[in-house]
């Protein structure tokens, strides 16, 4: 290694503190927002009598909001984005898969009515942006464009780029995740539908993660600044996001799908047995259909 290079190594230092206003402002604002919604407007078009808000869309606002933070700001952030490729994996999976989920489910139904008037310009929108082939699409379309080398390095120099791209990120991942766990029921496909919605959600990242995973050399040049967080080398660390994308996420889809048959699985098997009477009526009934009253 040649002199010139040893004190620029010296001079990186991963956990240095690095400040992120417009983290600290978008979060602020979903703070702001949450109790404007929850505290002035929740109280004027709730019924008497009804929660503005349950304990658990109280607890998932909470947890997605804490997860946010985490994933976007220091220290996450700045070793995800100068450092480690498969740190930024699992920022991607926070921001894309975990809170926007849980973002709605704490949003109330009457909230989401309220914004988006029923007939008007932002339903129909809505309902059309949120279609699970559209929503779908769109999203891994953009996901598949962040693997773009090219993208990859304009987010790492230009810091409206990249916080313009998580946003359009976030966004998506919204509507993808509509289909599942939206507010109004009525966006939501049926449940047999739903896992097989994320059943192709967990096999579309196969193509891109495969070929972190297996490529040959370098993918993305400003990883490879000679510095090795916690030992772990570029290759190392591409394959190790490959893998995060493909595994991690794809294991956390599928426990979700497995979640969803079991429940599905024990309504349906309530259903059936409340349409099927029990075993001594139902040969108590045939018994009497067979054999004739006695005429007097």
């Amino acid at each position: 290694m040649s002199g010139d290079v040893i004190p620029v190594l010296a001079a990186i230092d991963p956990w240095r503190w690095q400040a992120h206003p417009e983290v600290w402002f978008l979060v602020l604002a979903i703070l702001a927002l949450g109790w404007w919604a929850t505290r002035v407007i929740g109280p004027r078009v709730v019924p008497v009598g009804q929660p503005v808000v349950t304990s658990f869309q109280r607890r998932a606002f909470v947890v997605a909001t804490i997860l946010l933070l985490a994933s976007a700001d220091w220290p996450v952030h700045n070793i995800a984005e100068a450092h480690l490729y498969a740190v930024h994996m699992v920022q991607h999976l926070m921001i894309t898969f975990i809170v926007p989920p849980l973002y709605l489910l704490a949003v109330p139904a009457w909230l989401v009515r309220l914004l988006v008037l029923e007939g008007g310009v932002g339903s129909r929108v809505l309902r059309r942006m949120a279609h699970p082939v559209v929503a779908g699409v769109a999203f891994n379309g953009l996901v598949a464009l962040t693997h773009w080398s090219g993208v990859v390095q304009l987010s790492f120099d230009s810091g409206a780029f990249h916080y313009s791209l998580h946003l359009a990120l976030f966004g998506l991942a919204l509507l993808m995740w509509v289909p599942v766990a939206s507010p109004l029921p009525e966006l939501r496909i049926s449940v047999p539908g739903q896992m097989i919605y994320l059943f192709l959600m967990s096999i579309i990242p196969t193509i891109p993660a495969a070929w972190l995973t297996f490529a040959e050399g370098v993918v993305y040049k400003h990883y490879d600044d000679g510095f090795e967080m916690w030992g772990v080398s570029v290759q190392s660390d591409q394959q190790a996001a490959g893998l995060i994308m493909k595994l991690l996420g794809g294991f956390y889809l599928w426990g979700i799908i497995v979640v969803k048959f079991i429940g599905y699985s024990r309504i349906h098997h309530r259903k059936n047995q409340k349409m099927r009477p029990a075993d001594g009526r139902h040969l108590d009934l045939h018994r009497r259909s067979a054999d004739p009253e006695p005429v007097e």
